[in-house]
């Protein structure tokens, strides 16, 4: 598995979104939708969907896009026992 990297440029551009913005954020509502992660309603008839905002700060959106996809990497699912790997740690068993 490739080691993911810890880049501090990410987090330096998550804190200038913030500090540049400090009067839209008064929740993590507000946070998201600054960065462009909020759910927008959009329907359409009786058929009622939803999307990602696509305003808000690109780069901001690309930082918290870079986290995310490095936990996804760091993190390993629990390993499965299938029923052939059952069988054979119980020989007797059939």
């Amino acid at each position: 598995m490739r080691r993911a990297r810890r880049r501090p440029d990410t987090a330096v551009t998550l804190l200038i979104t913030i500090g540049d913005n400090p009067e839209r954020l008064g929740s993590e509502a507000s946070f998201a939708a600054l960065c462009g992660v909020s759910p927008v309603e959009r329907s359409s008839g009786g058929r009622q969907y939803r999307r990602l905002n696509r305003g808000g700060d690109r780069q901001a959106n690309a930082a918290l896009h870079r986290i995310v996809q490095t936990a996804c990497a760091s993190t390993r699912a629990p390993r499965t026992i299938t029923n052939a790997a059952a069988r054979r740690a119980r020989p007797g068993a059939r």
